[in-house]
């Protein structure tokens, strides 16, 4: 039955595109033409000992490519083609794929083990495939070695790819045996006791009745812990990735076990290899994550309801903890500040250092601030570069009080030190932790400030003096000025950047232009920074912001004139027009906020239209999602006027609404055709049927992905609200489509990205409802939305009853109980007196500690109670 594969997959791999090309082409003829025969050759060249490795290989690579997808809708295609796949044929493959287990050859037998748990995630939720695990267990008994590895990876795989509810304890309890077994001393075969140690990271999911057991949890505790001693490095640095996953799994059990484990981590930091010491320092990085958000969400104060009290093992830990450290803020890399990926001892060090700060606050500053004064002047950079690091990491945590003497003391030092220092390292961190300061310590929020007008002038001169140091420097000189800037914000009518306005918008436009401005992200800071700078600048500022406008324009026209361009610099003029369209929406933005502004920016607003439908031209997906974002900005300055662009932007618009490919475009489209209906209200009418057919379209489906769709109800209200009773054209549709929304989002029990789809869902149906609701209000047509009231009322109850709304669900949905009495009158007070919930709902509502649900509810109140007493 099975067909002759190799020579089809060798071809597949030639260098010659066109074999290549002709290879695959095959094998996608044969996959459609008869699926069961073309898996069956595929698992049986991947069993087949006589055949070249890279053919196995691949066989087992297209096998499981039938099997699984990234996309959602594509893989479970995938699973309902294999589970109504010829009962037959299922046997056979499975068949072959375990007896590949046992093959001499190491790669074909670890292609096996990913396929055999590809099918098992597709056979074991559906009580298929019941003698696998019984099998695969009892294969960890049998030698060769080989055989025994492949098993234990098998069974790690295994756990990665079914949820730990899918297997029974019985067979959990036999799985962790066979593994713990194969990972302790008593192993010789190293390959044996790494599988083991890896399967056994995947597989703590599962232990939760184990480790609830004190004898089991303490004989896999130590087995873990004696792993970290093996010779094997690869073995030392998996069973640090097992503590580092149980720290955050198993918290609240690692009382007996910490100060054993604080002696092991230390070790392997202070003299281990890299890739095993960085695990160490990631336990206390999650140790601290586990605290921080423990004492978040509990507020220090343990009552009743808390899941898991915390341990406080960072505090106890730091005399020993804080310096192991400080010394790795010394094992500094040469070159690590012009690798945007560099990760090593010294990074990892800082980031578990700002984390610690984070877990205890003030105490942390007294263990930290002797390293910072025996260091900060030292001859050697890396002396120097440490005591910068340590400082920078620390600023957020501690209280303002007891950090702001410190910041006075070394504001003067380090400003000179990002000038003078002859070693870039040093600058590069001193720019870095500058950055911190004026993001933690700098603003409203703190009552004593650190600028004066006596060193804001020195800080910006040192700072636009930086911008001109190499890219990385100069890239962490725009974040500290984008969070100077931002400090401000709130400072009243005048800022005392004012006075440097000018300069610092010059300083950041010729940053744009540098020759190396494609590296250390430079040219995109530079951006970014201008954008938070002109979002901050007050009215004073304002003509020297309108100045801007045609300077930005000029830039982006430039980008569109056709010159031919290689694909790397294609992407590059693409990245340089998605930053330019940014700019350009900050800077409407400001101006349209005021009156006066807002008047005289209308003179380019046809030229800006004219670049932004240029840009739409182009391919690029961030730069339509940036011009989109740009374009709906520019709706809500011009308003009603907006409709002259209608004509030749609908046809983007409806390009926008259509790209599910490349989902964020469709979502920002989504929203902004609300700030374009916000802007056009009735204008909007003749576009309103191309917009709500897409819209209706992208709702069922199945192939946009699901977080484009509150939106599209969120844009139903604005569309509603915008055209009034016109929309009665559309209501049966939209009703129709919020209603099976409605009922989808009530009975949903799952983890919390779920709730917080869920939450995000039910929002913008309410907001659909409540601008349905105000769109019809005093229209002779009202009547019409009395038959949706009951169902309303219905979704109302229902969250009501969940428990699991958020404050943003909660006003909207008190709002719409409002709506809804406001719209129909007498005709909802009788079904309002009705409901399940409603008068629980107003209650907590009026009661509540947050003030916008609380003003929504007082205005509901008075709605409902008008409607009750008609």
């Amino acid at each position: 039955m099975a067909m002759e594969v190799t020579q089809v997959l060798l071809n597949a791999q030639s260098i010659d595109g066109a074999v290549r090309k002709n290879a695959e082409d095959s094998l996608k003829q044969f996959q459609e033409q008869n699926l069961p025969v073309f898996l069956v050759s595929l698992s049986g060249e991947l069993a087949n000992e006589e055949k070249p490795v890279e053919t196995r290989k691949l066989a087992g690579l297209v096998l499981k490519n039938a099997l699984d997808a990234k996309e959602q809708h594509r893989k479970f295609e995938l699973v309902q083609r294999w589970l109504s796949l010829d009962g037959n044929a299922k046997s056979q493959i499975k068949a072959c794929l375990l007896t590949t287990l046992t093959s001499p050859v190491s790669d074909a037998r670890s292609t096996a083990s990913q396929v055999i748990a590809k099918v098992a995630g597709i056979e074991l939720p559906h009580k298929q495939w019941p003698e696998l695990i019984g099998s695969l267990l009892s294969n960890v008994h049998q030698l060769p070695a080989q055989a025994k590895q492949a098993t234990l990876e098998t069974l790690g795989y295994l756990c990665e790819e079914v949820s730990p509810d899918v297997i029974d304890q019985d067979q959990v309890n036999k799985i962790l045996t066979a593994v713990v077994q194969g990972m302790s001393s008593s192993e010789g075969n190293t390959d044996v006791r790494l599988a083991a140690t890896r399967a056994l990271y995947n597989a703590l999911g599962f232990a939760q009745a184990n480790f609830s057991n004190d004898m089991e949890r303490d004989y896999i505790m130590r087995v873990v812990c004696e792993a970290t001693l093996s010779p094997e490095v690869r073995i030392r640095q998996a069973a640090f990735e097992c503590l580092v996953s149980i720290s955050s799994t198993y918290y609240e059990k690692l009382a007996p076990y910490i100060q054993d484990i604080f002696n092991i981590t230390a070790k392997a930091v202070r003299e281990d290899e890299e890739p095993v010491a960085l695990q160490a320092i990631e336990f206390w990085s999650s140790i601290c994550d586990e605290e921080i958000d423990i004492l978040e969400e509990y507020g220090g104060d343990f009552t009743g309801d808390s899941d898991i009290p915390c341990f406080y093992f960072i505090k106890q830990a730091l005399p020993a903890l804080v310096p192991m450290l400080l010394e790795t803020l010394l094992k500094q890399e040469e070159d690590q500040d012009q690798d945007e990926g560099a990760w090593n001892i010294a990074m990892a060090g800082g980031t578990c250092l700002g984390l610690v700060a984070r877990t205890v606050g003030d105490d942390i500053v007294p263990l930290v601030v002797p390293f910072i004064e025996e260091n900060i002047s030292k001859p050697d950079w890396r002396q120097r570069e440490a005591a910068t690091y340590a400082f920078g990491s620390i600023l957020e945590g501690p209280s303002p009080e007891k950090l702001i003497p410190l910041v006075n003391v070394a504001l003067t030092f380090m400003l000179s030190a990002l000038t003078k220092d002859p070693n870039s390292h040093v600058k590069d961190t001193t720019a870095w932790t500058l950055g911190r300061i004026f993001e933690f310590l700098h603003g409203s929020v703190v009552d004593s400030p650190i600028i004066s007008q006596a060193n804001c002038q020195q800080i910006i001169t040192v700072l636009l003096q930086s911008m001109k140091d190499t890219p990385n420097v100069a890239e962490k000189a725009c974040g500290a000025l984008y969070f100077l800037a931002q400090g401000y914000e709130e400072m009243g009518p005048s800022s005392p950047l004012t006075p440097f306005f000018q300069e610092i918008v010059q300083s950041l436009l010729t940053v744009t232009h540098r020759e190396d401005a494609g590296e250390s992200r430079l040219r995109t800071a530079a951006y970014e920074t201008l954008n938070e700078v002109v979002r901050c600048s007050t009215d004073e500022t304002a003509p020297l912001v309108l100045q801007l406008v045609p300077v930005i324009m000029m830039e982006l026209h430039n980008t569109l004139e056709g010159q031919k361009l290689s694909s790397d610099e294609r992407e590059k003029q693409s990245e340089l027009q998605g930053l330019l369209c940014g700019c350009l929406q900050v800077i409407i933005q400001k101006l349209g906020a005021s009156e006066p502004t807002k008047y005289v920016f209308m003179q380019y607003a046809d030229q800006i239209m004219g670049l932004f439908l240029r840009v739409f031209a182009c391919r690029s997906a961030t730069v339509h999602e940036e011009a989109m974002l740009a374009i709906g900005a520019l709706a809500y300055a011009t308003g009603a006027d907006f409709a002259k662009y209608m004509p030749e932007f609908y046809r983007y618009l409806e390009m926008g609404l259509q790209n599910f490919e490349e989902y964020q475009v469709c979502a920002v489209t989504v929203g902004v055709v609300g700030d374009i209906s916000r802007a056009l209200e009735e204008k909007i009418v003749p576009y309103c049927d191309g917009i709500m057919t897409q819209l209706l379209k992208n709702l069922s489906s199945n192939q946009l992905h699901r977080s484009v769709k509150p939106p599209i109800f969120s844009c139903f209200g604005d569309i509603a609200l915008a055209v009034g009773e016109y929309f009665e054209k559309y209501l049966m549709w939209a009703m129709s489509a919020l209603q099976s929304a409605a009922e989808l989002s009530t009975h949903i029990a799952g983890d919390d990205e779920l709730v917080e789809y869920t939450n995000s869902l039910r929002n913008g149906i309410l907001e659909a409802y409540s601008g349905i609701f105000q769109g019809f209000k005093n229209s002779p047509k009202t009547q019409l939305l009395i038959p949706y009231a009951p169902h309303i009322l219905q979704f109302l109850d229902g969250i009501y009853m969940e428990k699991d709304m958020d404050d943003v669900v909660m006003k909207t949905a008190i709002g719409v109980l409002g709506d809804l009495a406001d719209t129909l009158g007498s005709h909802a007070g009788s079904m309002i007196q009705q409901s399940v919930s409603s008068k629980d709902f107003l209650n907590e509502c009026l009661s509540s500690e947050d003030l916008m649900i609380k003003e929504s509810a007082e205005w509901a109140k008075l709605a409902i109670s008008r409607a009750i007493s008609v």
